[in-house]
Formats: C-alpha cells, structure tokens, sequence
C-alpha cells in the first residue's frame, strides 16, 4: 500500500468530523429556535392569565439580551468559533419595573466590558438627574426622607453606583455645554426670576436661590439663557449673574421683567443698560397687604383701571388720579404707587400686542411650578453641584421642547420694531 493511499482514511476522518461538529452547532442553533418558539406558543396558550403580558414582556427582553450578547460576543451560546471575541460569565438578577408590573430578568454578564441592555435606559434627561441626586443622597447618607418609597415608586432600583458616576459624568457635561452655550442675536425681552430650594453646606441645611433667566430673540423665539445658584440677592450677585450672560453675548435687551429683588434694578440698568418691568402680580399683592380685607376687590379694581389704558401716558395719568383718591384714606397704599408707578408701568411703552407677557413673570411661574414640584421630591440636595445638575437638566429638557414648537412665542411683525430703538417707546419718567 502506497503512502498516500495509507493517509486517505485520515482525511476523510477529518473531512466527516468537520461536518459532523457544523451539524451538531446547526442542530443546536435550530434547537434553540424549537425551543423558544415552544415557550411562546406555551405563553400564548395561556390565554387572558393575569400575568400573561408580563410574562410576554420578560419573554421577548430576555431572548432580546441574549442576542445582543451573542452579538458581542460573536458566536451563541457554547458555540466554538473563530470569530468568537468575549465569553459570557453567568447572569445577575435585576427587576424592571414596567406598567405591566415587575418583570424578573436574567442580565447576562461578560468576561470582558459589561453588558447592559438598551431597553432599560429609557429615561427622560432630568429623571436621570433625579436618580442621580437619589443616588448621591443615598452614597452620603444624607436623605433625610424615605427615599426607598419613592425609589421604588419611580421604578428606579437596581442601579449600580458605577452606573451613577458614568449617569452624573453624563449629565454634567450636558448641562455645563447647555448653560455655557454662546447667546447669539438680539434678545428685546427677558425675564428674571428666583426660587429657592434647601441644599447641604459645610454639614449645613441652607435655602440657596436658584436664578432663571429666560429671553426671547427677534425671531419671536423663547429660550432659557442661563442659570446659577447662590446664596445671596445682593447687586454684586445679580451684577454677576448678568455679566455672565453678557460675556456669553447677550445684547440688545430692551426691557427685563423680574419681581422686586434687592439690588437687580440696579444690577440691570449697570450691566444690560434696559428698562426694568417691576412684576405686576407680585405688586399688585404687597398692594392689597395695604387695604382691608372687605376693600381689596374694590382697591384691585380702582388700581386696574390704570392697566386698563391704551398707551402709557393715558396709564400714568389714571395711576395718579387713583394715588390721589387713596391717599386720604390709605396713605400707604398711595406711597407704595408713588414709588411703584414707573417700574409697574414699564411695560407700557412697548408694542400693546406683547403687554399681556411682559407686564409680569407669569410666563416664568410654570417653569417654576416644575421646578419646585422636582426639587421637593429631592427634599434636601447633597450639594449645590446636584442642585445645578437637576435644575439644569430640567430647563434643558424646557428648552428642547420650546425649540420644535411651531408657533413663535411673539410674532415676526410685532417683534421686528424692536430691532430699532427708534421705534420703541420708553415709558416718561414720573415727576
């Protein structure tokens, strides 16, 4: 027998090994598919079970995760492979909380990197700042609520501390890119507001004021402007906060709506040199403080009729003649108008179309509602940082949701004269 007749037998061996071992993975692969197509028909045989959609719901997440493991790993499940480039490495247990209820899944583990799966990173911005200052309460042992109730009720738990730091680095950088953005054209309108939220410092609970600023652009458009935080409503802060935005290239502004804050009318009128607008709720409620209770129907209305007027010079004049008429009987509230009239009556000096938005802060107060509604969750913030971050993330998400609407906030053809300070009106000073 030749040499190569001898060696024959050998590699047909080989050859039909081979092709037994491709079999055996086909085998297994189609196996595979037998069997979870019997477990969702046995699914579906369960008919209108309770826990039916749940169990559908856990079904398809789990086949899901294995395939994107099998994805990067690049070969199934014991399969051997030569483009196989990471191993599994057992499973962790995790529950996803879903309207259908708790969903218990097996997250596979890997080797090599980690795994998590995508589904479960539905999260809006500002609900991923909320778990992260729940978290950061939770690694500094400073909650001072029952955070477990509202983790669990927010459907939150089972995320790891790694998971936070790379979520709280996500953020950060996020927001920070956000609040620091260039401000380009020309902002006529702009409202400033404060609120205040309780936050820890130097192993101290303190109220710490949050400013909002908010504009709108020639283009009729509203965007938020900018935020900080600090502890003080002084001129030097408020200074400050406004240089901030100058640098960043605010320009143009006409007039700046805010309530009566220590030092910001004159902050206002050094840095952006514009007409400020003295809130016309927030007077209007120091004024009733001033009449009787069974007069302040009457007193809101008498003060009214000055609101009521077509220009600003008919304003000014009904204002004095109802200063006039109280100050016999109620010389505060006359004094309280001297002072107020050309701060409250600001605004009309500028287009009749855009006064029912800039005679006061109200388009601030529901972008204040939410962030007050999302800081009482928290209850006390760890540190300013967290308070920057939820804050931040949430007039992030506002801001979003102003840029993809339709209708402008003010319209080109009312807005467009105020790009000539020729055409503006500024109220006359009072005497």
């Amino acid at each position: 027998m030749s040499l190569a007749e001898a060696g024959r037998p050998t590699a047909i061996a080989v050859i039909f090994g081979r092709v037994e071992l491709r079999h055996a993975t086909l085998t297994r692969r189609i196996t595979t598919m037998t069997n979870d197509k019997i477990a969702l028909r046995e699914l579906l045989e369960k008919g209108s079970d309770a826990s039916f959609l749940r169990e559908m719901i856990g079904f398809a997440a789990q086949r899901l995760m294995e395939l994107e493991t099998e994805a990067l790993c690049g070969a199934g499940h014991g399969e051997r492979s030569a483009d196989r480039r990471n191993q599994r490495n057992g499973y962790r247990e995790r529950d996803w909380e879903t309207r259908a209820g708790t969903v218990e899944l097996r997250i596979p583990k890997l080797r090599k990197g980690c795994y998590f799966p995508g589904f479960l990173e539905p999260r809006r911005t500002a609900e991923k700042a909320l778990t992260a200052v729940i978290q950061e309460a939770y690694i500094q042992g400073i909650s001072t609520r029952s955070v477990d109730d509202l983790v669990r009720a927010m459907g939150l738990e089972g995320i790891s501390k790694s998971q936070v730091s790379r979520l709280c680095a996500e953020i950060d950088e996020r927001v920070q890119t956000f609040l620091n953005r260039p401000i380009e054209g020309e902002w006529p309108y702009v409202w400033l507001d404060a609120t205040y939220v309780r936050a820890r410092r130097d192993h101290h609970i303190v109220s710490v004021a949050v400013i909002v600023a908010v504009g709108v652009n020639t283009d009729g458009r509203r965007e938020v402007l900018g935020m900080t935080v600090g502890n003080s409503e002084a001129e030097p802060f408020w200074a400050e906060f406004l240089r901030g935005l100058a640098r960043r290239g605010l320009r143009g502004v006409k007039l700046v709506v805010s309530d009566a804050h220590e030092g910001l009318k004159v902050a206002i009128a050094k840095v952006l040199g514009a007409t400020w607008q003295r809130c016309r709720v927030h007077f209007m409620r120091n004024a009733m403080a001033h009449a009787g209770k069974t007069q302040r129907r009457i007193v809101s209305a008498w003060i009214g009729t000055a609101f009521a007027q077509d220009d600003a010079d008919a304003a000014r004049k009904q204002w004095r003649q109802v200063a006039d008429q109280a100050r016999p009987r109620v010389s505060k509230l006359a004094d309280l108008m001297d002072d107020a009239e050309a701060d409250v009556l600001a605004y009309m000096g500028f287009p009749a179309q855009h006064r029912a938005k800039i005679h006061s802060t109200n388009p601030l107060e529901r972008l204040n509602g939410e962030i007050k509604r999302r800081s009482e969750v928290v209850g006390i913030f760890p540190n300013e940082a967290a308070v920057v971050r939820l804050i931040g993330a949430l007039l992030l998400e506002q801001n979003d949701e102003w840029a993809v609407q339709r209708a402008r906030y003010m319209t080109l053809e009312t807005i467009a004269p105020l790009s000539d300070d020729k055409t503006i009106m500024l109220p006359i000073a009072a005497p």
